[in-house]
């Protein structure tokens, strides 16, 4: 169940919950939040956790036998300066709401994931990256300020610079409620993107490339294949468009389609993918194509696709998504390519990237200078004993794993992963948990 927003009573409905990968489900209650003025309800002897889309991956959005507290009624623009492009908005507004608003008015996020389908306060409590982070670092890095209800029934207004905002970003909720986030938004001039897609023979080609697009391109990001030929793959990047008048900020939505049913556990099998991949590569027929296209295609390619988990069926899907310092880390990502092939699991969509090294605001922030892959795989067994070997891999290069996509790494790689987590400690509030928490500090 994802979007949730009934309440019957402060104890809340006990519904079954799950992630954007469908897998854990969870029982839980499910308590709606109208309004930023009323006192925060809290069952007698559980927990809470904010929950807006559902759009983690793992269970860093469920709190299972606990209480989770749906912010998606907390959609309100509060204060925008159209002169500055900043914009106040509680945190259950989603970013394709704010793209509504602000892309007509010439201003657009400054840094944005894979999907549209994210809360502002999710964004916060995750410091997503996206396709810019060589420039621009993560969300967190533009927050300006937020405030916070903390289950004492306290509030507090935090800026960057305080311990409590440093925890709070990318503090996986576990702080406190986020009601409202202030943030800084980038200028465009219309609603376009100018692209570049190489065809790219190996992962010696993926960094030459990228050394030589960092400067000059604002957006860059790699498909690559870990089935017929691990490596290779389609490098990607974009700008945004300046030749266009103003007047291409508006476009009507294209009508999204709907997985209707979930697919059969054979359908993303190795020989499927595999043909897929194929396809992928080949259907460009030049090594370098060039094209003006809309933000949406090449933001949130899968967003047009409603319900796209389903295609991975009723056993779900594990994202695996990692970041290697530059120290080994093209070697660590050779490996694990090689790994994945050798394995025989199939990763339907394999995305790799660079990451700058602008310092992130996080105290638990998962973007840092390096390399970033994410793998998406079926859940099964053989899988879970190939992630595990993955996490070996990383871990001998001093790398780490991202919170908001996991569903299954062990206590003791998060806690070499994230050192800092016993400082974090000091700044959760004991009446916030999650399912993710308690895995990776209690076991």
């Amino acid at each position: 169940m994802h979007g949730l927003a009934d309440r019957r009573g402060h104890a809340g409905i006990r519904v079954t919950v799950e992630s954007w990968g469908r897998y854990p489900k969870t029982a839980q209650r499910v308590i709606s939040r109208e309004w930023r003025d009323e006192p925060l309800a809290i069952p007698a002897g559980l927990s809470v956790l904010a929950h807006g889309m559902g759009r983690s991956y793992g269970d860093s959005c469920l709190n299972d036998g606990n209480a989770v507290i749906s912010t998606r009624r907390l959609r309100r623009i509060l204060e925008f300066d159209p002169a500055e492009g900043v914009l106040r908005c509680e945190a259950g507004m989603t970013l394709d709401e704010i793209l509504d608003f602000c892309v007509p008015r010439g201003w657009f996020p400054p840094v944005t994931p894979g999907t549209r389908f994210v809360t502002v306060g999710g964004a916060a409590a995750n410091d997503v990256h996206g396709k810019n982070h060589h420039v621009a670092g993560c969300f967190g890095n533009f927050v300006r300020a937020m405030e916070l209800l903390r289950g004492d029934g306290s509030r507090h207004v935090l800026h960057p610079g305080q311990d409590l905002f440093r925890a709070t970003i990318a503090g996986l909720g576990l702080t406190g409620l986020i009601d409202w986030v202030e943030f800084q938004l980038k200028p465009i001039g219309n609603r376009w993107i100018d692209v570049e897609t190489i065809r790219m023979g190996g992962l010696d080609e993926f960094f030459a490339l990228s050394r030589e697009s960092e400067p000059s391109w604002e957006y860059l990001v790699a498909w690559v294949d870990t089935v017929v030929s691990p490596g290779r793959g389609l490098f990607i990047r974009g700008n945004h468009d300046t030749a266009r008048e103003p007047s291409a900020r508006t476009a009507g939505k294209k009508p999204a389609l709907r997985v209707p049913f979930d697919f059969p556990s054979f359908a993303l099998g190795r020989f499927s993918i595999g043909a897929f991949n194929e396809l992928f590569y080949r259907k460009q027929l030049r090594r370098v194509s060039r094209q003006t296209v809309d933000y949406e295609p090449f933001f949130y390619p899968l967003d047009s696709l409603l319900e796209w988990n389903r295609l991975y069926g009723k056993a779900g899907l594990l994202q695996w998504q990692c970041l290697v310092p530059w120290a080994g880390g093209p070697e660590a990502v050779a490996a694990l390519l090689k790994e994945t092939h050798r394995s025989g699991q199939a990763s339907f969509l394999t995305v790799l990237k660079t990451m700058g090294s602008k310092p992130a605001a996080g105290m638990l922030s998962f973007a840092g200078p390096g390399i970033t892959l994410a793998l998406d795989f079926q859940r099964g067994g053989e899988t879970l004993k190939l992630l595990d070997r993955l996490d070996s891999i990383i871990a001998e290069v001093g790398g780490r794993l991202y919170p908001a996509k996991d569903a299954r790494m062990s206590g003791a790689s998060f806690r070499e992963f994230y050192p800092k987590w016993r400082e974090f400690e000091w700044f959760r509030d004991p009446a916030f948990s999650s399912s993710f928490w308690r895995r990776v500090t209690e076991a």
